[in-house]
């Protein structure tokens, strides 16, 4: 009985590890992750004012691995960041018509192409969902929600896209066939989970084809290994997300919240 006694009051002698006061609606999160949020820096940078001391919560030093929820008091410096400029923002999810000839990247490092985000709405911090190479163009996903952007790239989860490609060359059914049954590329295996023809004739066609996977130039090196070329390469769909016939190179728009719950379930 006082040995079961004694370690408990071991036990509570110990340091408690700071807590913090959460709610229901938005739980604790890490404090590198709410100031990064609020504007104040990147995540990598806030650790270090962490690790030197600058970060309180509650008027406590904060620690590395600190969560803070919206009702925790979090001081830079002894100056206190209001709780609603650390709120996190409605997920949103928007569409882009990508033409040929833009970037997908923040900025043309050594030139001046025009690049994709130039032509988004400026609220929000946006994360492109998969890329398309400079001389493709269509349907492109943005969001602010960095958790669902891992969500629909990642392998694992094998979220279909379609692509529309005019090929050049003579196409038959023999490539066609080692085209969806799978061919060693120089990072590795790779097939088009269906090809379907779409029209043309003569040396250029249209094939709509779907990937379950968004490897680098993927579709384009899929046809060239056949002897055959992409003269024209437009993404169609991804996920459940499809390009509107009504829409024109260069548009934007936003995605309906309950497409957004479809996409997230896929």
């Amino acid at each position: 009985m006082v040995e079961s006694q004694a370690r408990r009051g071991r036990t509570a002698a110990k340091a408690p590890r700071l807590r913090t006061r959460g709610t229901a609606e938005a739980p604790p999160e890490r404090v590198q992750k709410a100031l990064a949020r609020a504007g104040l820096g990147s995540r990598r940078l806030i650790e270090t004012w962490i690790a030197a001391g600058r970060v309180q919560i509650n008027g406590r030093i904060a620690q590395p691995g600190d969560r803070a929820g919206p009702s925790d008091e979090l001081r830079i410096d002894g100056q206190t960041v209001p709780a609603a400029r650390r709120a996190p923002l409605p997920r949103r999810v928007i569409a882009y018509y990508k033409p040929a000839g833009v970037l997908c990247s923040t900025r043309d490092e050594g030139g001046d192409r025009p690049t994709v985000f130039e032509r988004l709405p400026e609220a929000g911090r946006w994360i492109s969902i998969g890329r398309l190479d400079l001389n493709s163009s269509g349907l492109l996903l943005f969001t602010n929600d960095g958790a669902l952007a891992h969500r629909l790239m990642h392998p694992s989860f094998a979220l279909e896209r379609e692509y529309a490609v005019r090929v050049l060359g003579a196409v038959d059914g023999a490539r066609l066939e080692r085209l969806t049954q799978g061919i060693e590329l120089d990072d590795g295996w790779a097939r088009f989970a269906s090809v379907t023809a779409a029209g043309g004739q003569g040396f250029n066609r249209w094939f709509h084809v779907v990937l379950r996977e968004g490897r680098r130039r993927e579709v384009r090196r899929l046809w060239e290994s056949q002897g055959l070329s992409v003269s024209r390469l437009i993404r169609i769909r991804y996920g459940n997300i499809l390009l509107p016939r009504d829409k024109q190179a260069g548009e934007w728009w936003e995605i309906d919240g309950r497409e957004v719950e479809r996409l997230s379930e896929s």
